[in-house]
């Protein structure tokens, strides 16, 4: 086999990170876009010693579940990887990737289906995107880059944008296309020569389906007739409630440039999670399918079991939303967060709910966790930490602590499964997990799970429900 050699293949399964894989010979071909079932024409793109890469060139005979036999691309689902399924089998499908995660990595052997929970919305859930702007035959438009590419393209089709973000959006390519053709066009940024001046557009919209737009500009050319641009549409559309422009200059990878200046409205968008009101600026962190996140951290809190009056670390707390949460039940939550500006928005959320027995610690988690279990009588700790999982230092001042019940959440089962594999050597069991599709047509699975020193025979000691959750009830 060479490189740009057409196989036939079978897909058998997929695998975390969504491709598909087959056998051909003695080697496992990793197919992107592909459904188990699927009967395949693949281009060899790639060459390993055990493994190769293909693309699909044509569909033989398409799987069961498989929505489509003329899309093949990642650009043809508009940037969605698992889209190419009916939902059912995403859910199947993310549900045996995570058994065999923990069967490979964990050596957990769970006998029994995984139950992931579907999204309520699997369709234009996102409450935030952020689209590059492409210019197209003279035409300004939005669109996504492909895959492990800066390549830019645009479809007609979006899956994930929430259907009022659509409609600004629309609104504002209308006003920036308003000079086309004459000497006042805006310029859109190109990376290859790092000239142009529209970069990316980031809307946000809350429940009830307020707005915040951003623009993002390379340097100030063009400002003060954007400035008269956005002004004219806010003033235009109640819907949109704040209008910022992000001036960036430095060459990176990051959104948002070094400098917001706002134009118009408030400086923030308020969202509500479990009667807790969060004020929403252009870089604060909020989860982006808001229904799915409260059935995540529910059960979460009930994997936690009765907490009442008890010491609660939340380690990895972010903006401080699973401590705020857990603190009408909890004598004390204690929140450990590396990013000094998530501990500032913490502490003013928490400040401006009334919330008085959280305290938010700023500094690495496998720095403060030590201070913080010295010094207090914490009785179980919520980790949720980022896609790298936990320090495996953390882990082992956990174990030394005697804490007996641990949560954690995570957005990477793979890491997660490690984890999991140094808290066994410590004594601790796996005794529940559950998956959550919090991203509906890709490949990405939050994960839940309870690990225990003590032997618990069910998860839920008090169910919890939304209503009691309600701070300011």
């Amino acid at each position: 086999m060479k490189i740009n050699d057409i196989i036939c293949v079978k897909i058998e399964k997929l695998v975390f990170g969504g491709e598909g894989i087959a056998k051909h010979g003695d080697l496992v071909i990793f197919v992107p876009m592909s459904v188990p079932g699927d009967e395949l024409k693949v281009k060899i793109i790639s060459i390993k010693k055990t493994y190769a890469r293909g693309l699909i060139t044509e569909i033989i005979k398409p799987s069961i579940d498989r929505i489509s036999s003329d899309k093949i691309t990642f650009e043809d689902y508009s940037g969605c990887d698992f889209a190419m399924m009916n939902y059912e089998a995403q859910i199947k499908n993310k549900s045996m990737i995570l058994k065999d995660v923990f069967k490979r990595i964990a050596k957990e052997d769970i006998k029994e289906d995984i139950y992931v929970e579907k999204s309520e919305n699997i369709f234009n859930y996102r409450n935030k995107v952020a689209e590059p702007f492409i210019k197209i035959n003279g035409e300004i438009k939005t669109g996504f880059f492909k895959k492990k590419s800066h390549e830019i393209f645009v479809s007609d089709e979006v899956n994930l944008r929430a259907n009022i973000a659509t409609i600004v959006l629309d609104k504002l390519l209308l006003k920036l296309n308003k000079y086309r053709g004459t000497k006042k066009e805006y310029k859109v940024f190109n990376d290859i020569t790092n000239t142009g001046f529209l970069k990316t557009c980031v809307i946000r919209n809350n429940d009830m389906n307020e707005v915040m737009l951003v623009l993002v500009v390379n340097g100030k050319s063009s400002i003060n007739r954007l400035k008269e641009t956005l002004i004219e549409l806010y003033n235009e559309n109640d819907e949109i409630k704040s209008i910022y422009i992000s001036v960036k200059n430095k060459l990176d990878n990051v959104i948002f440039g070094e400098e917001f200046i706002k134009i118009s409205g408030s400086s923030y968008i308020v969202e509500n999670l479990f009667g807790i009101n969060f004020k929403i600026y252009p870089n604060s962190f909020f989860q982006i399918n808001k229904k799915q996140t409260e059935k995540l951290y529910l059960e979460a809190l009930n994997f936690l079991g009765d907490y009442k009056d008890k010491n609660v670390i939340d380690a990895f707390s972010g903006t401080g939303t699973i401590a705020m949460i857990m603190s009408k039940k909890a004598n004390k939550v204690i929140g450990l967060e590396i990013v000094p500006e998530s501990v500032k928005s913490a502490i003013k959320t928490s400040n401006e709910n009334n919330i008085k027995n959280v305290e938010f610690l700023v500094g690495k988690v496998e720095e403060t966790i030590s201070r913080v279990l010295e010094n207090n009588n914490i009785d179980y700790i919520v980790f949720d930490p980022p896609r790298k999982g936990i320090d495996k230092s953390i882990l082992e001042k956990v174990n030394e602590s005697g804490i007996n019940k641990l949560v954690y959440i995570s957005c990477d089962p793979t890491t997660l499964a490690r984890d999991i594999g140094v808290l066994k050597e410590y004594g601790y069991k796996l005794e529940f997990i559950k998956g959550f599709d919090m991203f509906p047509q890709t490949h990405h699975i939050e994960t839940v799970v309870l690990l225990s020193k003590l032997k618990i025979k069910k998860h839920v000691d008090i169910e919890l429900h939304a209503d009691e959750l309600d701070l300011i009830s």
